[in-house]
């Protein structure tokens, strides 16, 4: 009947439909789109966006637990090196690893979901 401004834009409705996506996301879901947004832009060249959602990556890892300390400091170091590779335009050896590592999660993800 009555439409607001924000509902005649059809931008302004994917944009709310990706807020409650993400909204409603596990944390697993929200990491495998925090990779997505950090290989598209990589593959953009948007360094800006490419090297947040890799910011985004970083303030997720788990120093506190012993046992994830060594898998989280590896992990540093390449997403560390990809933020290097992407300040310095090497879009594809960033988007190269970081492809890898979020088809890693996933098989692990799959995986874990099995047992």
């Amino acid at each position: 009947m009555y439409q607001t401004a924000s509902y005649k834009n059809p931008s302004n409705r994917a944009n709310a439909y990706i807020v409650k996506e993400i909204l409603e996301a596990d944390q697993k879901k929200l990491l495998m789109k925090v990779y997505d947004i950090a290989i598209v832009n990589a593959k953009r060249g948007n360094i800006e966006k490419a090297n947040n959602a890799i910011a985004q990556l970083i303030n997720a890892l788990n120093f506190d637990e012993q046992e994830a300390n060594e898998i989280a400091v590896g992990l540093l170091r390449l997403y560390q090196f990809c933020q290097d590779q992407i300040r310095k335009r090497e879009y594809d050896s960033a988007v190269n690893i970081l492809t890898n590592l979020r088809e890693a999660w996933a098989i692990a993800f799959k995986e874990n979901s099995q047992l």
